[in-house]
């Protein structure tokens, strides 16, 4: 492998892989090289665009094709790219969740060996949030006391990226293992970790299936809090007009809060703010606002694979996931 340079290879060529993760890689400095995907139609797309097209991970893997590889599929697809990466001995960063059961998490977490491992949770990279991990590391607002969170966005039945074919596996109990609350509230979960420094301990889910005719739960409310007392709660939604404010993230500290607007999401920008509890007085927080989360996200991946310090970790997002499966679980049973 390149120390450079490295060439990725993606599985699941679907419009986040396409349009915000091969891009962000480009931006690293990096090139994707090799798709796998079932869909002739993806590996037609793929072949267009010069890259290197196969039907499945392994077949991708045997090519010598890539150095990396980043994991697209449907929810329930992901374990079997991640066992032959880990099989190969290649890199793997894959998407959230880890997978649509925790059976397969606990499957897929067992199949790694040494190879190196990461979770996609892009928001932990996004350059607005390191600024304000920073800030609150700093003492910028004291204490923390409570991280708060909607992330939200439109999602019904007959929804389909960008005009292409139609295929709301996001909707599908099996494929995605849930609704909005799995695809979207794991991200403020890990982002919260990664901002206080700490794990939640506690969590408890209230789901909602208000608006769309689906199977899944299409909103919920998440609440938890950390060992030291920290307090989190989430709205996560596929039900909210995307024209509407929906993506703030504040964290609320004893002498301070700290307020990212339009950050939670896969672009770059947004703003983000502190108010100070004595004045009243709120100034911007400067941070880099050409940078993607997906960019930021696989510059960190490659130093990883190059030997650097990371803290890309399957044991903390195992420890994530299996809290997260036990409050949904339980939130399911009333829904």
């Amino acid at each position: 492998m390149s120390a450079d340079a490295p060439r990725w290879g993606i599985v699941g060529y679907g419009w986040v892989a396409r349009d915000y993760m091969a891009p962000g890689i480009a931006a690293a400095g990096s090139t994707v090289t090799a798709i796998a995907d079932p869909s002739p139609a993806s590996r037609a797309r793929a072949e267009a665009a010069g890259l290197a097209a196969f039907a499945d991970a392994g077949a991708m893997l045997a090519s010598d094709a890539c150095d990396l590889v980043y994991v697209a599929t449907p929810n329930d697809a992901h374990s079997g790219p991640v066992a032959a990466c880990a099989a190969a001995g290649v890199p793997v960063l894959c998407e959230k969740p880890i997978a649509a059961t925790i059976e397969q998490v606990e499957a897929m977490a067992a199949s790694l060996g040494p190879t190196l491992y990461g979770t996609a949770f892009d928001q932990r990279h996004h350059p607005a949030h390191a600024a304000m991990a920073d800030a609150i590391a700093a003492g910028d607002i004291g204490r923390p006391v409570a991280v708060r969170i909607v992330y939200a966005c439109w999602v019904d039945p007959a929804w389909t990226p960008a005009g292409g074919a139609h295929d709301n596996w996001r909707a599908d109990p099996i494929r995605a293992g849930g609704g909005a609350v799995i695809d979207l509230a794991l991200h403020g979960l890990d982002l919260s970790e990664r901002l206080l420094c700490e794990p939640l301990t506690d969590l408890s889910i209230q789901l909602q299936r208000r608006i769309h005719d689906y199977p899944v739960d299409d909103g919920g409310m998440l609440s938890g809090r950390t060992a030291s007392g920290v307090l989190f709660q989430s709205h996560v939604a596929y039900n909210c007009a995307e024209v509407l404010p929906r993506r703030r993230l504040e964290v609320l500290g004893e002498r301070g809060l700290l307020v990212a607007t339009d950050t939670m999401g896969q672009t770059a920008g947004g703003t983000l703010m502190r108010r100070c509890a004595q004045s009243g007085e709120e100034r911007a927080v400067p941070f880099d606002t050409a940078t993607s989360p997906f960019a930021a996200q696989a510059a960190a991946f490659m130093a990883a694979a190059r030997g650097e310090p990371h803290d890309f970790s399957m044991t903390r997002d195992l420890a994530l996931m299996r809290l997260f499966d036990r409050a949904y679980t339980e939130a399911r049973r009333w829904l």
